[in-house]
């Protein structure tokens, strides 16, 4: 392998290689703690709005770099108004859920139409959502604490601790079979994803990737699956909200790489004046992806709630940063146009990885938030210096 290779297979799997690095440099910090089987779970539990979020928020920066402010504040508004729904009102779990939902829907087209049609910029109109959506979560919760520890269907089927745990059918004792037969075919679904894939492209005419190197990969990420796997295994199992975030995660990675539609999102960050001439309506573009962003928060707002068995008016603080910093560390361009939804998930995952290995190694909670915005400058950094071809300063 020349020179040339080795630079374009570090610039391509750049966060693959720095998330590889991180988790073993924390393993070493805490002798393996961040690796047992509790922490691994816990790491999804933890950052499953994060996941969420973060998929929603990738389609909004692929238009132009454009961010939404206001997921924080809608997860908690949204997570008020079901709490109130099935505690206070007495309101069923279904039609709960239904209902939120649709307010996520409500909301998001709210935002969009200022941010699609009148074109106010998204910065403003999610910035005052921010506001306007954490005042009326205080209004709605009265300032108090709302708990849903007795609505243990919604906690079970959203949450992500305690005994939320998809059960083990298959009954393996010390080890969860269900979750390892789960890893099992996960691992065949995702074998034969590539290679149907790359039959298509060579089908299609397309450049595709020299054989070699995509066993390699394959085989790589397959050990990954069974050992991620292997380790809920030995825990609890599979957290309910996984299926949440795999679902999330599986429909959008199909719409922005198999669809029109999310082709049009690539096309609008590229160059939305070209776009516009070729045809496509970018006005839907955007009204699309806040519209989504809406109905995503509002997953996220249930998974909240549902793992904290509560609703408080100070949930969802900060998520919007969460979401934002991990689709730039996960290869998202800040001038729009680039960025995948593996690549965002491997964000995330990075950086529940420093979160978990600063609070296990007993890091103070003011300089976790320092390497963090460390890590998320950096990250800009590199997209906007190697657009550049290398170059640090930006000339006149």
């Amino acid at each position: 392998m020349n020179k040339t290779k080795i630079i374009d297979f570090i610039k391509k799997y750049t966060m693959i290689l720095v998330l590889i690095l991180i988790t073993a440099f924390f393993a070493w910090r805490t002798g393996g703690a961040i690796l047992l089987p509790m922490n691994v779970s816990s790491l999804i539990s933890q950052n499953a709005y994060v996941f969420i979020l973060a998929t929603g928020m990738l389609l909004c920066i692929l238009t132009g770099g454009n961010i939404d402010l206001s997921v924080g504040s809608v997860v908690c508004f949204v997570g008020a108004v079901g709490a109130v729904l099935m505690v206070n009102m007495g309101v069923n779990m279904v039609v709960a859920v239904i209902l939120m939902l649709l307010l996520g829907l409500v909301i998001g087209a709210w935002q969009a139409f200022w941010i699609a049609y009148v074109r106010i910029p998204p910065f403003i109109v999610t910035l005052a959502g921010m506001l306007m959506f954490r005042g009326l979560s205080n209004t709605v919760l009265e300032g108090m604490t709302i708990s849903v520890k007795e609505c243990t269907t919604f906690v079970k089927l959203f949450g992500g601790g305690a005994d939320c745990y998809i059960p083990d059918v298959l009954g393996g004792g010390s080890i969860n079979m269900t979750c390892l037969v789960a890893g099992i075919v996960a691992i065949i679904i995702f074998v034969v994803a590539q290679l149907r894939s790359r039959m298509n492209k060579i089908k299609k005419g397309y450049e595709t990737e020299k054989f070699a190197p995509m066993i390699v990969k394959t085989v790589l990420l397959s050990a990954v699956i069974f050992v991620f796997s292997l380790q809920l295994a030995k825990h609890k199992g599979i957290p309910s909200v996984l299926i949440w975030v795999l679902i999330v995660v599986i429909v959008y990675s199909y719409i922005t790489s198999n669809t029109t539609v999310g082709r049009y999102f690539y096309a609008v960050g590229g160059n939305e004046k070209a776009t516009k001439l070729s045809g496509i309506n970018t006005n839907r573009v955007y009204f699309l992806a806040y519209l989504n962003m809406g109905l995503l928060s509002a997953l996220a707002g249930m998974v909240t709630i549902a793992r904290m068995t509560s609703a408080q008016p100070t949930y969802g603080q900060n998520y919007e940063m969460d979401a934002i910093g991990s689709c730039f560390i996960g290869g998202a361009s800040a001038y729009g146009g680039i960025g995948t939804v593996p690549g965002v998930i491997v964000g995330a995952v990075l950086m529940g990885v420093i979160n978990m290995g600063m609070s296990l190694m007993g890091v103070d909670q003011n300089m976790q938030k320092v390497v963090k915005g460390l890590v998320l400058l950096a990250a800009v950094i590199f997209d906007v210096v190697s657009k550049r071809g290398g170059k640090l300063i930006a000339k006149d």
